[in-house]
């Protein structure tokens, strides 16, 4: 094989390194993109969400996943009508429930559903027995805003809209010391770092508390408790009716990930075009 042979046959290989890095370059854009989307999604339900803190509701946001020392809960509630977990998603397209079943276009999201199962389970498995049947999973949609349905495992599935009188009309089932009580355990316990919290969670079974009596009707005046004034908030309790874990959000981790990739890429793009041909000349 001569030189213009062997040159021919490095730019050929040069060209096809560069097809690769420009394919990954788009999909890790594409992936960066939908964590934006995503992260935008959870500030929007965590608004909504917020709504319900004047009808004696605390809002526990962003926290460790017991268990799963790597993964995070979007929303948990505390309230009257006991403990709601709350998976955003800010999904495009036609969404709805039928059948009991959550589709998105024609595709069935029962992954989803059992994963808000999933979330269910392992906040009620830091909860004393008596309190486990409280515990309710909800997925709240920011980009459906008019959807409600109920799925066939009693996850609730709620646009951003109504998603609060889904949650007020929730049959009252705590009162407010144990609604206080309930948030302070919970706010220490998914709030802890995953080396300082107790030994591994072992997975329980759940069957939450039936939501079939969410509906759309506002429940306006029905749940008002007001909950403790923050100057007499007993020692130990949080204080906020909001807390975000300091580190960053999934969604957050996800995108600064996405853009560390980019730029790799873009510099082994740039590194294939101009010095792979003339490498070894």
């Amino acid at each position: 094989m001569g030189a213009g042979d062997g040159a021919a046959e490095q730019s050929r290989l040069a060209a096809e390194r560069v097809q690769r890095l420009k394919r990954q370059l788009d999909q890790a854009e594409r992936a960066t993109r939908s964590w934006d989307a995503g992260a935008v999604g959870e500030r929007l339900v965590a608004d909504r969400l917020s709504r319900l803190i004047p009808h004696g509701w605390f809002l526990l946001n962003d926290v460790h996943w017991p268990g799963r020392p790597k993964a995070n809960l979007d929303h948990v509630l505390v309230g009257p009508g006991g403990v709601v977990v709350v998976d955003a998603k800010n999904w495009t397209g036609e969404v709805s429930v039928s059948s009991g079943v959550l589709w998105q276009g024609r595709f069935a999201r029962t992954q989803s559903v059992d994963g808000a199962l999933a979330q269910c389970a392992a906040v009620a498995s830091v909860l004393a027995p008596p309190h486990r049947r409280f515990v309710r999973p909800l997925i709240c949609l920011a980009g459906q805003p008019d959807l409600f349905g109920i799925t066939n495992s009693d996850v609730a599935v709620a646009g951003a809209d109504r998603v609060v009188d889904a949650v007020l009309a929730l049959p009252a089932v705590l009162d407010q010391q144990a609604v206080v009580g309930l948030y302070a355990h919970l706010g220490q316990q998914l709030t802890l770092e995953p080396a300082a919290a107790s030994p591994a969670v072992k997975s329980i079974s759940v069957n939450p508390l039936t939501v079939t009596s969410l509906t759309a009707q506002p429940a306006t005046g029905r749940l008002t408790a007001a909950g403790p004034a923050r100057s007499g908030q007993t020692a130990g309790r949080p204080g906020p009716r909001q807390i975000t874990h300091g580190r960053k959000s999934k969604a957050q981790q996800h995108a600064a990930s996405g853009m560390t990739r980019l730029m790799f890429l873009a510099a082994f793009v740039v590194f294939a075009v101009y010095v792979l041909p003339y490498w070894g000349r």
